[in-house]
């Protein structure tokens, strides 16, 4: 398995961080994480050049404030909202045909990566031209997400509000697309994954997550049920599967995924779990109270990446997905996880929860 693009390698610089506490009461489990991450630069601020690269589509927007009618043509799009006296920065995708009722899939980047980067890299555009979705892809302030405590990097010591900016975003979009508020779901990438987490814990906007090569970080106490379905690969080094210390440019130390995995099971009151393996695919997946569902699927070898599509190399500047953008084909899937299209499975499980 190759490293995620949203993950380029720097070199290493360890920081001990206070842990901290992930607590969900429901379970009785207490979790001591660490996460630190070095060399983000400061974000945006009111007045200042933007760094994100302009879109070649119609629906470009340097407006402030909030949304309107065109900012949301049909196609990729860039849009940046005053937060706080903070320009924050994100991408939408509305494919040409949407079907009621709508659903939205926010995609979180991982760690040093971006919007822009997530939208070229993990083939949400094409699958919601398929399904008739809309996709939306914030942007970090610093590339990292604030996801508990002080983590992480700028976004983390500074406090800024990640979850409020998420939910801004959310309301921006409804004053332009009438979507079910009870199909909004969040995905996200290393970091991003964490993110996906963090939104779980502190909202009860999402009808279900999804995470991959992700953890928990923060605290967590007594969380809505939600459901979750969780993608790692088992030779993860970066946000290691079994919980041990991490190395690269995330240095996590932790507890094994399938406890972090079990802890939602106990919030969602979920019965036995479901085996299934493909090669080297694992599937452990469990039915839980009033339809929600948890899944952990582990890629035996993978490392920390998305299964499913070639996401290794230096980003690009290559023009915005649209809509002829394919998804990922099986020739170009990490022989490890050659039937296993990550994009497409998360998407087919969260689309079965509502909230």
């Amino acid at each position: 398995m190759t490293r995620g693009r949203g993950e380029r390698a720097r070199p290493r610089q360890r920081h001990r961080r206070p842990a901290f506490v992930f607590a969900l009461l429901a379970s009785g489990l207490v979790f001591g994480l660490v996460f630190s991450l070095s060399g983000c630069t400061t974000g945006p601020t009111v007045g200042s050049p933007t760094t994100s690269a302009a879109p070649t589509t119609s629906g470009t927007s340097t407006a402030l404030g909030g949304l309107d009618l065109s900012l949301l043509a049909v196609g990729s799009s860039e849009h940046a909202l005053d937060v706080g006296g903070r320009i924050r920065m994100y991408r939408a995708y509305r494919p040409a045909t949407l079907v009621t009722p709508v659903s939205v899939v926010v995609m979180l980047h991982g760690g040093l990566g971006s919007a822009r980067q997530a939208e070229q890299a993990y083939g949400w555009n094409a699958l919601a031209e398929e399904r008739g979705f809309v996709v939306v892809y914030p942007d970090a302030v610093g590339a990292a997400w604030a996801v508990g405590g002080d983590c992480c990097g700028v976004a983390g010591t500074n406090g800024i509000d990640d979850v409020g900016f998420v939910e801004r975003v959310l309301t921006d979009l409804a004053s332009v697309v009438s979507y079910d508020k009870s199909r909004v779901y969040a995905v996200g990438f290393s970091s991003g994954g964490m993110m996906a987490y963090r939104l779980a814990c502190d909202t009860t906007t999402f009808a279900a997550i999804g995470v991959v090569a992700g953890t928990v970080l923060g605290d967590c106490t007594n969380p809505a049920p939600i459901s979750v379905m969780h993608v790692h690969g088992t030779a993860d080094t970066t946000v290691p599967l079994l919980g041990v210390a991490g190395d690269g440019v995330a240095q996590i130390t932790g507890i094994p995924i399938t406890d972090v995995v079990q802890a939602w099971r106990n919030v969602d009151r979920c019965g036995g779990t479901v085996s299934r393996s493909r090669g080297a695919v694992t599937t452990n997946a469990t039915l839980c109270a009033a339809g929600r569902a948890v899944t952990l699927v582990t890629i035996d070898g993978g490392g920390h990446a998305w299964p499913g599509v070639t996401n290794s190399g230096p980003l690009d500047a290559s023009p915005s997905p649209g809509p002829t953008t394919p998804r990922p084909t099986s020739s170009a899937l990490p022989s490890l996880a050659v039937d296993f299209d990550t994009t497409a499975e998360i998407w087919q499980f969260m689309s079965t929860h509502v909230r």
